[in-house]
């Protein structure tokens, strides 16, 4: 795999484990209300999940929860363990280095957009709840696509509604299938793994795997162009 060079005009993000620390907390309700059904649901069943469409994520649960009803009834488990207890920024709170990022992308003039498997509506909520939405020029769901990541649909859609081509555009993302996403879109990449570290062919075609989102504000005057928006 090969992949643009900087400088990038444009960022595009992925949401849930990128930006938002959602994944953890998903994969314990799914892991519960699993095993509440006599279901032992392992972190790698999970992953397969992860970054893909809704449709294509459920189609694979409803496969490892035996049908249609039980993983309707797990989803009603996961849906109360997500929304009882603490507030959604604390439930899901920014990861660390992505408020600073994304406002630094913002002052200097870099428009960005989210590529995300959520709908469009989910996205704009959970971003307005943690303060970021403001940042994005732009926003892609997962329900505005045909197919998901791994396809590049998603990818393609939010470089278009910035007015930008993919090559001009730094991805950032943590998963695999959102990570072959933005690679078949043609644009760079920057992997911040959360829950599964890059595979080898993946790792090798970043601009940068990083450890957290703090690591990219020093990188950022090597990465994008200077008054890219003008």
């Amino acid at each position: 795999m090969q992949t643009p060079h900087p400088p990038f005009t444009a960022a595009i993000f992925d949401m849930d484990g990128l930006l938002i620390d959602s994944e953890r907390a998903t994969l314990r309700a799914w892991t519960a209300a699993a095993l509440a059904q006599g279901v032992v649901l392992r972190e790698s069943d999970y992953l397969q999940v992860v970054g893909k469409a809704a449709q294509d994520s459920h189609a694979i649960l409803q496969a490892h929860l035996g049908g249609v009803v039980p993983f309707e009834q797990a989803m009603v488990a996961v849906r109360a363990a997500l929304e009882e207890g603490e507030s959604e920024e604390l439930r899901f709170p920014l990861k660390p280095g992505a408020a600073a990022l994304l406002a630094r992308l913002q002052a200097a003039g870099i428009p960005c957009a989210v590529a995300s498997s959520s709908r469009t509506d989910e996205i704009a909520h959970r971003l307005a709840r943690v303060g970021v939405l403001q940042h994005f020029a732009a926003v892609a769901g997962g329900n505005e696509v045909l197919r998901g990541k791994p396809d590049p649909a998603l990818y393609a859609l939010a470089a278009a509604r910035l007015g930008v081509e993919p090559a001009q555009c730094l991805a950032f993302e943590d998963s695999h299938n959102g990570a072959c996403a933005a690679l078949a879109a043609g644009m760079g990449l920057v992997v911040v793994p959360d829950l599964l570290q890059p595979a080898p062919e993946v790792a090798q075609a970043c601009v940068a795997v990083l450890g957290s989102l703090e690591e990219a504000l020093p990188l950022l005057p090597r990465w994008f162009a200077p008054g890219a928006s003008s």
